[in-house]
């Protein structure tokens, strides 16, 4: 009963971010404005053309990073894996940093997308080769797989910015400091399409996870087919991680602050952990964005720098609880 009513607040507090944040800003925006769907005034022009597609994406976004951290930190076991320690995220920051330099020109829909689900997918191909070269599948050992792809995306990364020339390297410098910056309801509604099919997705690999996430011999033995299992989860979490990369560049810390928070507040059952992390990881990160465009107005501080600043401090602390734990 305790883990449904905490459910319960995550939802109302989940759903009071979504109503409140909108209106949160320099500019004072009446809930008249509620009303003005013709956007007659300026106040509503503002609140229906940025603000309310803002919330909406951060929201969304959030959602997407926290349901991936799930995913993952069931199927590795382990509370410090998600997209970013897995080279998943800087897989996709390549593929759309690839194409922000050279293919923009193209026009391609949705090409940011595309290059960044090749990215994301060359990583996760990488860190399954290296642990397909050493027999055996070993979690630690795809966790290292991961922190080396990782580096080497990031290397790579570098090397664009160093070929390109001072625009786009600004640009690409910009990009990768994580920002939500949209205006009209297109890219919510696609953030809203691929966020819902990657968490249906997980959703479906709920059982299979709970039996993962005590270890793989034990759900072998219940039915689980891991390694057809594994590569479902991979392949929704390389589409939520490439969304979100695309158009709002390598959020951080989302995905392993969202679900680690949760776990202590409903328990490790996934059943109902990926529906509370889905709603706190998206209130979450649309905290952080109200934060980033209120705090030093008119200018504005990227999101990623925000949960940047929160997850560095969060994540030495879990490193050093985990130690603690294990030394006991």
């Amino acid at each position: 009963m305790k883990k449904k009513v905490i459910f319960i607040l995550i939802c109302i507090f989940a759903l009071t971010v979504i109503v409140i944040s909108p209106f949160i800003g320099p500019v004072r925006i009446p809930f008249k404005v509620l009303s003005d769907f013709q956007m007659e005034s300026v106040e509503s022009q503002i609140f229906y053309s940025l603000r309310l597609p803002r919330v909406l994406t951060a929201f969304l976004a959030g959602a997407a990073l926290a349901c991936c951290g799930v995913a993952l930190q069931a199927m590795f076991r382990n509370p410090l894996a998600t997209p970013f320690t897995l080279g998943i995220s800087s897989g996709a920051a390549f593929g759309a940093a690839m194409y922000l330099i050279f293919a923009a020109w193209m026009k391609l829909p949705f090409g940011g997308i595309i290059f960044s689900f090749i990215g994301s997918l060359a990583a996760v191909l990488l860190v399954y080769g290296f642990t397909k070269v050493k027999k055996g599948f070993s979690v630690g050992t795809m966790l290292l797989a991961g922190v080396a792809v990782n580096f080497f995306f990031s290397s790579l990364i570098l090397f664009l910015q160093y070929i390109s020339d001072f625009t786009q390297s600004f640009r690409v410098i910009r990009w990768l400091m994580g920002s939500i910056d949209v205006s009209g309801f297109q890219t919510p509604i696609i953030f809203f399409i691929f966020t819902a099919a990657g968490v249906s997705i997980i959703a479906l690999q709920n059982l299979n996870l709970n039996l993962m996430s005590i270890s793989d011999e034990i759900a072998l033995a219940r039915g689980v087919n891991v390694a057809k299992s594994r590569k479902i989860i991979f392949f929704a979490t390389s589409i939520m991680v490439a969304v979100v990369v695309a158009y709002c560049g390598p959020i951080g810390f989302v995905g392993l602050m969202a679900p680690h928070i949760c776990r202590l507040l409903v328990g490790y059952d996934n059943k109902i952990l990926t529906a509370a992390s889905v709603l706190f990881g998206g209130a979450f990160l649309a905290l952080c964005d109200t934060f980033a465009r209120t705090l030093i107005a008119p200018a504005e501080i990227p999101v990623g720098v925000i949960t940047s600043m929160l997850g560095g401090p969060f994540f030495v602390w879990l490193l050093l609880r985990n130690s603690a734990a294990n030394s006991l």
